[in-house]
């Protein structure tokens, strides 16, 4: 009896799928752990959301770190999301050569609505992998900031963070990479209908 095995990309494999022709941007199409993961279409509170923070985090954060919006961050061997947004280290070449990876990122964040159980299981275990030391979850379906800390991976290999704070939309939160800037979660959170 034969068993059939699903196909699990590396990295170089999935950007190679790019340059032939097979991926396009529009795709919206992300390597999660050697499988490409077709992501939802965002829905209106969510691109609201996203343009709150294209307006609030610049201002923040100014010329500290570079922000990337829905940009690839490297995990090797056969991961690439991109998550909402994303707070780097600078580096001369702007990331230029390469993709950043978990070392290169201060904060990770994703915006959630209807994908809120996959960005807390997939996406979180992903990032605490890539020892990506604080990940924030805008979770528009319970209408909080999920902030969580400290990744870890426990003894059977799982990967997760230690710490987990929920903060509410009226409230000013500190950003765990630069505590002296407080992003006003009023001005981020869209009102809700």
């Amino acid at each position: 009896m034969s068993v059939i095995q699903a196909k699990r990309f590396t990295l170089d494999e999935y950007h190679k799928l790019g340059e032939l022709g097979f991926l396009h941007e529009d795709d919206h199409i992300q390597l999660i752990r050697g499988e490409l993961i077709q992501m939802a279409s965002k829905g209106r509170a969510h691109e609201t959301c996203l343009r709150n923070l294209l307006r609030e985090l610049p201002k923040l954060v100014g010329d500290r770190a570079i922000l990337q919006c829905q940009a690839p961050i490297s995990v090797p061997p056969n991961s690439e999301p991109e998550p909402d947004f994303a707070i780097l280290q600078k580096r001369d070449d702007n990331y230029l050569s390469a993709h950043p990876s978990g070392r290169d990122v201060l904060l990770v964040m994703e915006v959630s609505d209807s994908s809120i159980d996959y960005d807390r299981d997939v996406k979180q275990s992903l990032y605490a992998e890539a020892r990506i030391s604080d990940y924030w979850i805008f979770n528009l379906f319970d209408y909080q900031l999920e902030m969580y800390s400290e990744p870890y991976q426990d003894n059977k290999g799982k990967f997760g963070y230690l710490n987990k704070r929920i903060v509410l939309p009226h409230q000013r939160v500190a950003l765990s990479c630069f505590p002296d800037l407080l992003l006003d979660l009023s001005r981020v959170f869209p009102p809700r209908l």
